[in-house]
């Protein structure tokens, strides 16, 4: 009888953990974007070409961090430079709302922690180890 919970089927915790930020994020960002198409639709935008465009980028951020946030439940080796981007990406807009007239330090630090945090659960020897590429020593890529 094959058992899927075997240890060696088992997902690791932390990668579990990974996953479900991410999904978090990404429900979030697709809030952000329906907000953002909400009033671009109901207000008067100085620029509406503006107002477009950044709403485009976050439909295309909010699919590649689902697209992203999936693929790390399946343990895919392309994961974690994915979220590791994000989360880089992510504290740069952290570290620009602590700065300035209209800094947002509460909003800072609800974006910087849980990017810290994702950047330490993709680099940890679980998922490092879930989501490494097993080639076999004959499969090294000079022979036809």
């Amino acid at each position: 009888m094959h058992d899927d919970t075997t240890a060696a089927h088992r997902r690791p915790l932390l990668l579990s953990i990974l996953a479900g930020l991410l999904w978090a994020e990404a429900a979030l960002l697709t809030g952000i974007a329906v907000w953002l198409l909400i009033e671009l639709l109901t207000t008067r935008a100085s620029s509406f070409a503006g107002g477009l465009a950044i709403l485009v980028l976050a439909v295309i951020a909010a699919v590649w961090l689902s697209i992203t946030a999936f693929n790390t439940l399946r343990a895919r080796s392309w994961v974690r430079a994915a979220a590791v981007t994000w989360q880089v990406l992510q504290i740069a807009v952290a570290i620009g709302l602590f700065q300035g007239a209209d800094a947002r330090p509460g909003v800072a630090w609800a974006l910087l922690v849980p990017a810290l945090a994702g950047i330490a659960l993709a680099v940890s020897p679980s998922v490092i180890a879930a989501t490494a590429r097993i080639r076999e020593p004959e499969d090294d890529g000079t022979r036809p």
